[in-house]
């Protein structure tokens, strides 16, 4: 599982056996949330959340959405193609 970012004390993770589409996992403070990025189609979207404040999860967004082309390229990059 290759951390892709850290911020915070939280780690932005791609697992390496998982599944389309896109997406990330988030997990810090004894918690995790599951964005779903649309690399190609749209805006990021929160599909999971387990524990997050709303504020922290708007935190994790922005961060998700400033580095979006990057994380897209990694999952690419382990994963093929979208």
């Amino acid at each position: 599982m290759p951390t892709i970012l850290r911020f915070a004390g939280l780690r932005v993770v791609i697992y390496t056996n998982d599944h389309r589409p896109a997406h990330v996992h988030a997990i810090g403070d004894g918690c995790e949330a599951v964005f779903e990025m649309n690399c190609r189609s749209g805006p990021i979207v929160l599909r999971e959340n387990y524990g997050f404040s709303l504020s922290r999860l708007r935190q994790i967004k922005e961060l998700l959405v400033q580095h979006k082309n990057r994380i897209c390229l990694e999952w690419e990059r382990i994963h093929g193609a979208f």
